[in-house]
């Protein structure tokens, strides 16, 4: 009995060493290829820091927003943010740079990223800070990065050297974006994980862009909420059940959203010659499936929408309600439980689920800004109808919110 304890134990111990905690989805999509010819950079972050908040920096040249871990206090690491140059940066974590790793110091992305974001314009300046740093960098992982000049790139990064992936050469990116999750196309080939997660990526991007809509409203509704499955061919969709109340259970695994996604955003560049404060920010705090997707711009300073920055509790409301209504989605409270969805609670014939009732909010908010953004872009008091429009959103968010919640 002792020994088949211990070979359980040690079994165990395996699994979760070899199985990833970061499993995030993310691409950077040139302006060649988009609707409107700027250029996109998308995080689906994937973490065990469910509570995210976005916060507001006045860096050593250039202030940012970015997306927080609630509970790191201090504010060390940023996940995915922007700049007041234009310039933009994201990461996943990579499983397959780095062969022999006897280098203790891991998991320096975040601090990486936020240092970036408050001292490079360009892509030419990311590269050199990336030679500037000390080594060991402690990270692993393709850092996503765009800039105000049209700049568009993934640069897969270990310890000591980093390899460019420009998306704007079609001898690299001949659609004009790179898809990656959790490997690196630089790495070795036999290890990573993310597979199935990129698979079904690349269907979603390759239509998205023949079809002509590749933007940031198709990634954030169709890509990070697809309840489409590469490998199975499973169609969450199809098996729509007939109403709400019922419950109806189906496995939930290596879907782009998962049960450990925590924030999902769409940094939406600017055209040469645009004004910079005008690059937004779409940011989903909380689960794709039970939250709305905001428009942040840096212009507006720290004064964001309420709900997305930390109550007293330290945690954004928005975050707080979407993880309030992702329990609806997974009760079962045993260990198996979070990988298995109530699809009832999501979606229904009905049109009750939370996603079916969230979406004509998010539709509304997307029309309102993307109407803004053009009549912005021409000129006119940008910043003051900002805070104007966010006074609007955490109303009308709130108030749906609460309805949901009845």
């Amino acid at each position: 009995m002792r020994s088949f304890l211990v070979l359980l134990v040690g079994l165990c111990l395996l699994m979760s060493a070899t199985v990833p905690v970061d499993a995030c989805t993310v691409a950077v999509v040139s302006g060649k290829c988009t609707k409107d010819g700027r250029p996109l950079l998308w995080k689906h972050r994937d973490t065990d820091h469910l509570q995210n908040i976005v916060w507001h920096f006045n860096g050593p040249k250039f202030s940012f927003i970015g997306i927080v871990d609630a509970d790191d206090v201090d504010k060390t690491q940023v996940w995915v943010g922007t700049n007041s140059a234009g310039f933009a940066i994201m990461n996943s974590a990579s499983y397959n740079l780095i062969l022999k790793d006897t280098i203790r110091l891991k998991d320096q992305e975040g601090v990486v990223m936020k240092r970036a974001l408050g001292q490079c314009a360009t892509l030419a300046d990311f590269e050199q800070l990336l030679r500037d740093l000390p080594k060991p960098l402690g990270v692993e992982a393709n850092f996503g990065v765009i800039d105000a000049q049209g700049g568009a790139a993934f640069y897969e990064v270990d310890n000591f050297t980093f390899r460019k992936l420009d998306v704007n050469d079609p001898t690299i990116a001949p659609l004009g974006y790179l898809v990656h999750t959790n490997f690196s196309f630089t790495g070795d080939p036999e290890r990573g994980a993310g597979h199935i997660r990129f698979a079904t990526a690349q269907d979603l991007f390759f239509a998205a862009e023949e079809q002509g809509r590749l933007d940031e409203q198709f990634i954030l509704q169709e890509a990070s909420r697809c309840l489409v499955h590469s490998l199975t061919k499973t169609n969450l969709w199809e098996m729509m059940p007939p109403d709400g109340h019922t419950p109806r259970y189906v496995y939930f695994e290596d879907y782009i959203p998962r049960n450990s996604t925590a924030a999902s955003v769409v940094v939406q560049g600017v055209k040469k010659g645009e004004p910079v404060d005008l690059v937004t920010m779409w940011t989903i705090l909380g689960s794709p499936l039970t939250s709305i997707a905001m428009p942040l711009w840096l212009s507006a300073g720290p004064n964001l929408p309420r709900i997305v920055l930390p109550d007293k509790s330290g945690n954004a409301p928005l975050c707080e309600a979407s993880m309030r209504l992702k329990e609806r989605l997974f009760p079962l409270k045993r260990s198996y439980g979070s990988r298995y969805m109530n699809l009832s609670a999501l979606i229904n014939e009905e049109s009750t689920g939370i996603l079916q009732r969230l979406r004509p909010l998010e539709d509304r908010i997307f029309r309102e800004a993307q109407a803004k953004l053009a009549i912005w872009r021409t000129g006119g008091n940008a910043q003051k109808e900002m805070k104007e429009f966010y006074r609007w959103i955490d109303e009308m968010v709130w108030k749906e919110y609460g309805e949901l919640g009845r």
